[in-house]
Order: structure tokens, then C-alpha cells, then sequence
């Protein structure tokens, strides 16, 4: 019978090979988790740091956690900001992510392409205009589709905190971009061939 994550995690201890089966598990999420970050040129050296000292704080996990992803992704964002500040490029963080074409664009996961290249600029702008924190916690919940809980396990946070980074999150973009939604309504329509909505 397969062991859980837990149960790898717990009977790494004694056997630290166990282990190796968080690796097969999860090595391509995190990969993926990585890529949309700091592009594919970096990402692996992201991936082999992640798992190097998820290894070394094994001891750390929550073993009534039924899955080591959350966790896995919460070592590889600070993991990426070191990346990003012993680079220099912490300023330019969310401007590198979202150009780089490689499915990092929240809106044209949530939407169609054409909301994404319509209101580019403007989103990036917004992004960049977010703190470190609530855009990872952003960054979470939409390219990766963890739960509130799931990232408030990954950032090591209360699920409230969560609930208030989005909530912000979602005031600061509103705030920059007030006619989004009515955007992002007309566009939609326009692909799909609807009447314009009403204004």
C-alpha cells in the first residue's frame, strides 16, 4: 500500500530515503510553481533548493496534514524571494513574472487571452503596486488553486490572514482598474459573440 505524504515524511526518520517519494510526488508541481516565477532558466535550481530544505525541516511538517504541497509551495516562494533579492530584482518581481509568457497571467487563466492582452499593462501596474505578501498570497490562490486553508498552510498564516490579504488584494486592483469587471464582461461578449453588456 502507498504511503501518504505524512507517513513518507514520518518514516523518513528512521529511513530517510523515504523521502524521495515527496520528490516523485510533487517535483513537477513545484517545478511548474517555479517556471511561472523565474521562468525555466532558474526554475530548477528553485526546485533542488526547495527540496533540499524541505529534507533538512522535514521534522517541521504537520503530519495531520493530508498532502506536503501546500507546504512544498510555502518553501519554494521564500525560496524564490531569496532568488529575487540576492538577484537585486525583488523590485521588478511581479513585471518579470507576468512577461515572460509562460502562463503566469492570472486573467488569462481566469478569462480569455483577449482580457489578458486588452488589460495587460494595467494589471501588471496593479500587481507591481502590491506588497511581497499579498501578491504571493495573489499568486497562490490563483495560478496554483490552493484553498484559503491550503495557503494559509503553505505561508505559515491564519486562514483569516488569508481571507484579509485577498480582500485588500482585491480592493488595491478595484481601486486601480474600477471598470475591470465591466471590462472583462465586454470583451468576453465580443469573443463569444454576445450583444456589448450593458454599461
Amino acid at each position: 500500500m502507498d504511503l501518504s505524504d505524512a507517513e513518507a515524511i514520518e518514516a523518513s526518520f528512521a529511513d530517510p530515503s523515504s523521502f524521495g517519494l515527496i520528490f516523485e510526488r510533487h517535483c513537477d508541481a513545484v517545478h511548474r510553481f517555479a517556471v511561472r516565477r523565474v521562468g525555466r532558466d532558474a526554475a530548477g535550481d528553485i526546485v533542488a533548493e526547495t527540496f533540499v530544505r524541505s529534507f533538512a525541516i522535514r521534522a517541521r511538517f504537520d503530519l495531520t496534514r493530508d498532502t506536503a504541497l501546500p507546504w512544498l509551495y510555502g518553501i519554494a516562494a521564500n525560496v524564490i524571494f531569496e532568488h529575487y533579492r540576492r538577484s537585486a530584482l525583488a523590485a521588478r518581481y511581479s513585471t518579470y513574472t507576468f512577461r515572460r509568457g509562460t502562463g503566469g497571467d492570472p486573467i488569462a487563466v481566469a478569462d480569455d487571452r483577449l482580457v489578458a492582452v486588452s488589460l495587460r499593462d494595467e494589471l501588471i501596474s496593479a500587481l507591481g503596486a502590491l506588497s511581497v505578501e499579498d501578491r504571493e498570497t495573489l499568486l497562490l490562490y490563483a495560478l496554483e488553486d490552493l484553498s484559503y486553508k491550503e495557503i494559509a498552510a503553505a505561508l505559515g498564516i491564519p486562514v483569516g490572514t488569508v481571507g484579509s490579504r485577498m480582500s485588500r488584494v482585491r480592493t488595491q486592483i478595484r481601486n486601480r482598474i474600477p471598470d475591470l469587471e465591466w471590462r472583462v464582461d465586454r470583451l468576453g461578449a465580443e469573443e463569444r459573440g454576445d450583444d456589448e453588456p450593458d454599461a
